[in-house]
Formats: structure tokens, C-alpha cells, sequence
């Protein structure tokens, strides 16, 4: 016991990509990449592959930086080595595979690390719960689950399927999001920049008009010098209020809440919100329970998982009642958030005790009414930016050309 507890103290050793050139058994001429501690290690381990080292060098790390570990990466690991186990092959073995052929650097340290730990007796949902910013506490306790149930290689495939489905309603959520928010920035852009620097010109030429400028041409223009002068004070401004309501976000609970509710009352944004948090709420549930985690213990989980602050809070108070002895059904009645359908679904799966594939089946209708919100939004977005475009851009245009419309009018009234 003593022994491992010095292990766990220990540093991790930092390890390096090394190439190298040698000869194999046949003579021929190789060479390739290797991830290791030292050039001795590298050299050991190139040998027991049969191979006579020539040449190795310590990879430059100056323009291969680590990339960080997102939520796809852990989706892919967990098809892989859920296919792996499948396949008859030994965890230890499948987590020395999968490590060593990623192609992030960053994920390579982590799964070797989690690898390490498993060679020196941990079990494996203890070795994954030492990286708590990777695998949260609901891939823990359904890996707990399969270990402990002697189902490891069905409980990895149902948090692979798991991962892949949530990660796919989130892409899909970002992706009908980029695009409008990518258009409004080079709006805000062009726009500045005529500001800055285009309409000065302009207004060069009305001074020798020695004419009023018509109102529109005058607010414009108005808008024009402040932002010349303060255009600075501006940049300040936005970005100290990024960063102040980022800080703030992050630290109160009831802003995040505050932010979703005005989130949730946004036309087709807010029924998309709505309906994928029930899709998380229904998938997690639902792979939890059928992986033998008590619905008690599940709903703990499933609160951190709803994407929601509004869901996540209703599901801790579903989870207090369901203790209590109430049915899950009559505590999400209390909450006011769940649509009739899915209460009467989870009402159905409690009578005939088949509540995972119940909420299976909820979490693939909302993930299809998903798909299609996001499809019906993208179509919506693309002719309203372009108004919203031609209404700003047109705006400047005009406001520019009026006083020339007018002192044309005058030209001609003398004439």
C-alpha cells in the first residue's frame, strides 16, 4: 500500500518524440518516430523490435506545441477502445495501442499516464478519475458500473455511443451558431472602417457645399467623428465588458441562469436550447440506468450533464424526491420544465420497468427534432443577415449620397 501511494506521489516523467534511423533484421533501411523518456528507452525498445539503431534525435518542439484535449478526442477514445475490448484485446494492451498511436501529443501523455496506473493495480475508473478535466464523474461511475458488473466492454460501448451523440448535437448547435456570429463580426468591421476612415473623405467634400447637411447625413456623420476620436475608449469598453461578463459568468451561478432564461426566450434558438438539453437529460438517464448505476446515483450525474443551468437544477430536485420514494414521473411533473410527452414516456418505462429504453427512445426523438430546428435555422439566418446587411451597408451608402442628391435638386431648381 505504502508502495503505491509513493508511486502516486511521484512526478510524472515527462517524455519526448524522438526520431530515428536504423536496420532491421533483413538490412534493410528504416526509420520513424518513437514517444520516450530518454534516448535510452528508445534505444531499448527499438531493439526488442529487431531493429539496430543507427541515428536518434530529439524531435524540435518549436512548431509542433501540444495540442489541447476537446471533447471529440475523448469520444474517439472511447469508440476505440470500446471496439478494442470488444475485440478480446487486454486493457492495458488497448490502452498502450490507442496511446500510442494518437496523433495529439497531449492525449498520448494522458491515456499512457492512465495506462501506467492500471499496470500498478488501479482499477480503471479510479485511474480515470485522477484527470477529473477529461473524464467527468458520469463516464466514472458507468466505467465503476461496467467493472463492477463484469460488463466493461458493453458499458463502453453505450458511453462511446453516449459521447458520440451528445458531441454531435453540440457540433451541430455550434455550427448554426458560427455562422451568423462570424457574419456580424466582419459587419461590425466594414463598418467601422467606413466610419474611420471612408466617410471623412466624404465629409471633406460637403464641407465646400456650403449647404445644411440633411439629418441622416448629419447623425452619421456625428457617429462618424466620435468614433475617430474615441474609437480606443470603444475597444476598452467592449472588450473589459467581454472579459468582466466572462469572469462573472463563470463565478455566479445566477447570472448563468439569468443568461439562459433570456437564452430560452429567443424565437427557434430558445426551442433548440430547450430541446437539447431534454436530449442530454433523456441520453444520459437513460445510458446510465441501463448500465446498472441506481437512478438515485444516476440523476446526481445527469444534472452535471444537461448542457443546462435551469435543467440541471430541476434534475437535483427530481433526484431529492426520487430518494424520498416519489416516481421519477410525478417528480418531474413538479418541475415544470419536461413536455407532457416525455413524462408520460417516463411514466410507461416506470409501469413496465423498461424506463432505460423509454428514455432511449425520447432522447432520439429530441435529437431529431434538433437536427431539424438547426436545419430550419440555418435557412432562416441566411436571408435575414442578408437584410440586416443590406440595411446597415445601404444605411452609410445613402446617408453619404444625400447631400449630393440635394445639392443635384438645387442645381436643377436654378436652372
Amino acid at each position: 500500500m505504502a508502495a503505491k501511494t509513493a508511486a502516486a506521489a511521484a512526478p510524472a516523467i515527462e517524455s519526448h518524440i524522438w526520431t530515428w534511423e536504423g536496420v532491421d533484421r533483413r538490412g534493410a533501411r528504416v526509420k520513424g518516430e518513437s514517444r520516450s523518456p530518454n534516448e535510452a528507452q528508445v534505444r531499448a525498445e527499438l531493439r526488442r523490435m529487431g531493429i539496430n539503431p543507427v541515428k536518434i534525435a530529439k524531435k524540435s518542439q518549436l512548431f509542433s506545441r501540444k495540442k489541447r484535449i476537446v471533447p471529440k478526442d475523448i469520444a474517439y477514445f472511447a469508440r476505440q477502445l470500446a471496439t478494442m475490448m470488444q475485440a478480446g484485446v487486454p486493457l492495458v494492451q488497448a490502452f498502450d495501442i490507442i496511446g500510442r498511436g494518437h496523433d495529439n501529443p497531449a492525449m498520448q501523455d494522458l491515456l499512457l499516464a492512465v495506462k501506467n496506473d492500471l499496470e500498478g493495480g488501479t482499477a480503471l475508473a479510479e485511474a480515470l478519475k485522477k484527470h477529473p478535466l477529461y473524464f467527468d464523474d458520469l463516464f466514472c461511475n458507468l466505467v465503476r458500473a461496467g467493472e463492477q458488473a463484469g460488463v466493461l466492454e458493453t458499458v463502453l460501448d453505450k458511453i462511446a455511443t453516449y459521447k458520440e451523440r451528445t458531441e454531435s448535437i453540440k457540433g451541430r448547435i455550434k455550427k448554426a451558431m458560427f455562422y451568423p456570429a462570424a457574419v456580424i463580426v466582419v459587419a461590425v468591421l466594414v463598418t467601422s472602417i467606413i466610419m474611420i476612415f471612408v466617410i471623412p473623405q466624404f465629409q471633406e467634400l460637403f464641407s465646400s457645399f456650403g449647404t445644411d447637411l440633411p439629418a441622416f447625413t448629419q447623425l452619421v456623420v456625428a457617429m462618424s467623428n466620435f468614433m475617430q476620436k474615441w474609437w480606443w475608449a470603444l475597444l476598452i469598453g467592449i472588450a473589459g465588458f467581454v472579459a468582466a461578463f466572462g469572469a462573472a459568468y463563470k463565478r455566479s451561478a445566477r447570472l448563468r441562469e439569468l443568461t439562459e432564461r433570456a437564452l430560452f426566450k429567443i424565437p427557434v434558438i430558445g426551442v433548440i436550447l430547450h430541446k437539447a438539453a431534454i436530449a442530454r437529460f433523456a441520453r444520459t438517464t437513460s445510458t446510465m440506468f441501463a448500465a446498472g448505476v441506481p437512478l438515485v446515483e444516476a440523476l446526481q450525474s445527469v444534472a452535471g450533464a444537461t448542457g443546462s443551468v435551469m435543467y440541471g437544477n430541476a434534475v437535483l430536485k427530481i433526484r431529492e424526491l426520487v430518494a424520498t420514494g416519489q416516481s421519477m414521473q410525478l417528480a418531474m411533473k413538479q418541475q415544470a420544465l419536461f413536455p407532457h410527452m416525455v413524462i408520460q414516456m417516463v411514466a410507461i418505462g416506470e409501469e413496465s420497468g423498461s424506463l432505460d429504453a423509454m428514455l432511449a427512445k425520447v432522447a432520439e426523438f429530441y435529437e431529431e427534432e434538433v437536427d431539424n430546428l438547426v436545419d430550419a435555422l440555418s435557412s432562416l439566418i441566411e436571408p435575414l443577415i442578408m437584410v440586416v446587411l443590406g440595411v446597415l451597408i445601404g444605411g452609410l451608402v445613402i446617408a453619404m449620397y444625400l447631400p449630393i442628391f440635394q445639392l443635384g435638386s438645387v442645381v436643377l431648381g436654378k436652372k
